[in-house]
């Protein structure tokens, strides 16, 4: 009988970074349909891969017969099959219809499909008469209806 003693080949385990379907710098996406101009994405770059977009310096105006909206932030992903845009940092979110309303944030998340804004990071808005500052607002656009947490204002009557 004969015994062979080996040892097992040490075998380095590497991760993979994901790869981008495509990069582009300095662009802007126009989405269209039957009833003109819905949407309008701005970036200093971005990276396509195969469920979302990672935007740059992004700029998003939701320009919906029913609602308009502008969303700028240092940092967005965008997941078209989920209808949502996660941005981060330096976040502001502009209503653009008659009562306009105007909020500054570090972190929020909008859906496209139901134009609700909700951040669970401290967040001001910021008035002509002071400013309103809390940790939690969600706002639905589509009702005119804001909901916040740990709310505190400063409020100056002339």
């Amino acid at each position: 009988m004969i015994f062979f003693f080996f040892k097992p080949l040490e075998i380095k385990e590497r991760v993979f970074k994901e790869t981008p379907i495509f990069e582009f710098k300095n662009f802007t996406i126009y989405e269209l349909d039957t009833k003109g101009l819905t949407t309008k994405m701005l970036g200093s770059s971005a990276a396509k891969y195969e469920d979302r977009y990672v935007v740059k310096d992004i700029n998003y105006t939701d320009n919906s017969p029913k609602y308009r909206a502008n969303l700028v932030a240092d940092n967005g992903v965008f997941k078209d099959k989920e209808h949502t845009i996660y941005l981060n940092n330096n976040v502001t979110y502009t209503s653009l219809n008659k009562n306009r309303f105007i909020f500054q944030t570090q972190k929020a998340t909008y859906n496209t499909k139901t134009s609700i804004v909700v951040s669970d990071t401290n967040y001001t808005i910021s008035l002509d008469y002071g400013y309103i500052q809390g940790t939690y607002i969600k706002y639905n656009a589509l009702l005119n209806r804001v909901f916040s947490k740990n709310v505190q204002a400063k409020y100056t009557i002339q």
